[in-house]
């Protein structure tokens, strides 16, 4: 993570004098008329670096990051107009100069092309060329030279403890910085109800929100070791490694460099997977760990021994169109207990028409979805 430096408190701070005077910044006190007792604040700092140069590090970050972040949007047109109108955001930022940018896969839905905005305030219009579904990655092309780029980084010495930056779009703020500190490096897919068992997901208390999604966790070198992909409440946030983005990316760089058409990879899908159908939501299983954590972080927390709560919901989805909105908690589908993520999906997959059960705070509701197949 590199070398910090921290304030020495030592003796060189200067301190309120006998008579009352207090030293002010930028000022000197003197006890007696001998300047070897002058103190000066200058002193405190013998590198000649200011101390707000030396210790402000997360802003050395920023600027090194910054410019690579994208701001992502889903356009529709209003069903009663002919306007565009903005229905999901996201976050995501540059890995290639030549216009390659890597977000969630839910953050690009089953949409063809999304809108991107640059960190200077330019638009331009970025085909999805790969998508991985199991994962929740995605790449967007757009045509552009000479991008500010971010460089990855491993994921694998990542250590509990050490400093992140989270950077993205949250609530559609551009270029928003939040930073924390790792608290887990291990918590595995089964736990956030990915299906891929494989996979593990880095956990962090920087604070990120929707539109968060997509955006690079990097460390105190200005390299991605994380992409931010979900938040369950301030202070419990999870981003997939960057490592298994890197091997993502090689499969991206794979198809582009066979010359492809830019048209919608899927990686990830097993035999298995020719089917798809989906809800519009993004979720986690509540483990009994979290169900205390929030439990203790959230009042009204319904009283409940598993389940899912839900992430994120696409405007629009079936799962909104069916009254399920962010935060709800599933407990029950088509009459059988959910625990897991794991179990949603199977019944997705399975079933058209899902009679829905789910806790907002201590209210308990009934929603009927109807799924859709993904083309």
């Amino acid at each position: 993570m590199g070398n910090i430096e921290t304030p020495s408190f030592s003796g060189n701070i200067e301190t309120p004098s006998s008579t009352g005077n207090t030293v002010l910044p930028g000022q000197t006190f003197t006890s007696n008329p001998s300047p070897k007792n002058t103190v000066s604040a200058a002193s405190i700092d013998s590198s000649g670096i200011p101390p707000t140069r030396r210790f402000n590090f997360i802003a050395d970050v920023v600027e090194i990051a910054a410019p690579a972040v994208v701001y992502i949007e889903l356009k529709e047109r209003h069903p009663f107009g002919s306007r565009m109108i903005t229905t999901s955001n996201g976050s995501g930022f540059v890995v290639n100069s030549d216009g390659l940018i890597i977000t969630n896969a839910h953050v690009v839905a089953n949409k063809a092309s999304v809108s991107i905005r640059f960190f200077d305030g330019k638009e331009m219009e970025g085909t999805v060329v790969a998508v991985d579904p199991v994962s929740d990655l995605a790449a967007v092309k757009v045509n552009a030279k000479g991008l500010p780029v971010l460089r990855m980084g491993p994921s694998s010495t990542l250590r509990a403890g050490e400093w992140v930056v989270a950077m993205g779009s949250p609530l559609a703020l551009s270029n928003t910085v939040t930073c924390g500190i790792v608290s887990s490096t291990l918590r595995r897919s089964k736990d956030l109800g990915i299906r891929n068992k494989d996979m593990e997901y880095i956990q962090t208390d920087a604070l990120i929100n929707f539109g968060n999604s997509g955006g690079p966790l990097v460390n105190l070198n200005g390299e991605v070791i994380g992409i931010n992909t979900m938040k369950v409440t301030p202070g419990i946030s999870f981003a997939i490694p960057s490592d298994y983005a890197s091997n993502f990316l090689n499969k991206v760089y794979e198809v582009l460099k066979r010359g492809e058409p830019q048209q919608r990879h899927w990686f990830g899908m097993g035999p298995d997977s020719t089917r798809r159908r989906f809800i519009g939501i993004t979720m986690l299983t509540l483990n009994p760990e979290l169900i205390m954590e929030l439990k203790n972080r959230v009042p009204d927390f319904p009283d409940i021994g598993g389940g899912v709560i839900i992430h994120k919901i696409i405007v629009g989805s079936p799962a909104f169109k069916g009254g399920l909105r962010a935060g709800d908690i599933i407990v029950e589908i088509n009459g059988k207990a959910i625990q897991s993520a794991s179990d949603v999906y199977k019944l997705v997959e399975s079933s058209q028409t899902l009679n829905i059960v789910a806790f907002r705070g201590h209210l308990k509701k009934t929603f009927t979805v109807e799924s859709e197949e993904i083309s």
